[in-house]
């Protein structure tokens, strides 16, 4: 279809006629061809023309439309470009900070006194020492007798009996703070006749039933809390105050956000160490009290004898032999949703220990279902794993005590599935 001015067509058709009678002299068929052929190229012209016109003039339109719009977003990038700019110069900067903290870290690793320079650089004169060694029934007492006040950071517990006596002894009062999981506590010991840790915890309890930071977790905010009202309370104290928290205990619950305050026992008069008659005269050994060590990291409990446990090296030989047996994951849900060995039965502990029904009928109904995997009277046995080889423990001893399980063989695997990450499969998690 040909777009033409219909004013047009006229002077088109002469200029036709013109260039073909120059091109062709003579008139006839030929001619009249020719014509007809360049009226039909100037026509074609002609509509290019128009199609140029009304394209540049769309153009126009639209540019001057959108050119603001244009304009705004130029800038708008602008900006965005500046604060990548200035995001990628902060992490640049954070990152000579790391570094310069990591290699101060280093140091103080290798040099003890390293760390306490830098301190006391940040600090002042604050006259910060530098003790490399670790507290003990022979140093504990001289060295809380240099101070004024105590802070017990400690996360076991033969360290909380330690110093809670070197204390008693020294006449120091004792700020202690402590944290897992989610959840946190403080109070102040031994302050204007009040409690001491022995007033409120007498004896000891299982090291088997203490879990302390490295195996159960702790949200790291929450002992930044804990941290500041310890710091609060040591200052208060120290500088003629008063604590708040003497013969109270503040329970801090990071889930629900909630602080509470509950009163604890007065001084007992019979306590070991405070007591109007104390026996405790003198540092211990407060590992063997306790039954467990003084250290923070993760503890391996023996409650098994070595016929009622499995290396990971022997249940993976078992495994790949194919012979039927039941593998039971007893760790807490949100360790499962991390890793898991997909063959295995996850029943947490805490449902074992209460007889939880509904995880009774699981245990029964996999029982029963290996039962029929394997030979006629032959049983199947349970081997229970954990993270550490610890809970595991735990667990057999439980279902050991269970009437109904008498014919089973129950054992744990030793160092749980972090053995197993660590001796059987590089790829599995640790955490």
């Amino acid at each position: 279809m040909l777009l033409l001015d219909a004013d047009r067509p006229e002077p088109v058709r002469g200029g036709a006629r013109e260039l073909a009678v120059f091109l062709t002299p003579e008139p006839g068929a030929e001619a009249k061809e020719v014509e007809e052929t360049i009226e039909g190229l100037l026509l074609r012209l002609e509509e290019f023309c128009s199609l140029a016109d009304m394209i540049r003039s769309d153009t126009s339109q639209i540019l001057e439309e959108n050119i603001p719009l244009l304009k705004a977003k130029v800038v708008e990038m602008r900006g965005i470009y500046a604060k990548v700019d200035q995001l990628e110069a902060f992490v640049k900067m954070v990152r000579r900070h790391v570094s310069f903290l990591e290699a101060h870290v280093l140091q103080a690793e290798r040099d003890h006194g390293a760390l306490s320079q830098t301190l006391r650089k940040w600090l002042g004169s604050s006259g910060l020492p530098a003790l490399g060694n670790a507290l003990t029934p022979a140093t504990a007492l001289d060295l809380v007798r240099r101070y004024d006040v105590v802070a017990d950071c400690s996360d076991n517990a033969p360290t909380r009996y330690l110093v809670s006596d070197a204390c008693v002894l020294a006449g120091r009062p004792l700020v202690s703070a402590s944290a897992l999981r989610f959840e946190g506590q403080l109070t102040v010991y031994h302050y204007g006749g009040g409690p001491c840790y022995r007033c409120v915890f007498p004896r000891p309890p299982p090291a088997e039933t203490v879990t302390n930071c490295a195996d159960g977790g702790v949200l790291g905010a929450v002992t930044g809390v804990l941290g500041c009202l310890q710091a609060l309370e040591v200052l208060k104290t120290a500088a003629g105050l008063g604590p708040s928290y003497s013969g109270r205990l503040l329970l801090f619950d990071a889930l629900r956000g909630d602080f509470r305050c509950i009163r604890l026992r007065r001084r007992r008069p019979d306590c070991a160490a405070c007591g109007e008659q104390p026996t405790v005269t003198d540092l211990q050994d407060y590992e063997s009290f306790c039954g467990s060590s003084a250290t923070d990291k993760c503890r391996s409990l023996r409650l098994l004898s070595p016929e009622e446990r499995i290396s990971v090296m022997d249940y993976k030989r078992l495994l790949d032999s194919g012979l039927p047996h039941l593998l039971l994951d007893v760790r807490p849900q949100v360790e499962v949703d991390i890793c898991r060995l997909p063959h295995a039965l996850h029943i947490p502990l805490k449902r074992l220990e209460r007889r939880d029904a509904e995880s009774l009928k699981v245990l029964g109904e996999a029982i029963r279902e290996g039962k029929q995997g394997a030979q006629e009277g032959a049983s199947v046995p349970i081997y229970v794993i954990c993270k550490l080889g610890n809970d595991s423990q735990k667990a057999v001893k439980v279902l050991q005590s269970w009437t109904d399980l008498d014919s089973l063989t129950v054992k744990d695997v030793v160092g749980g599935l972090m053995a197993w990450a660590a001796k059987i499969d590089g790829t599995f998690p640790q955490y």
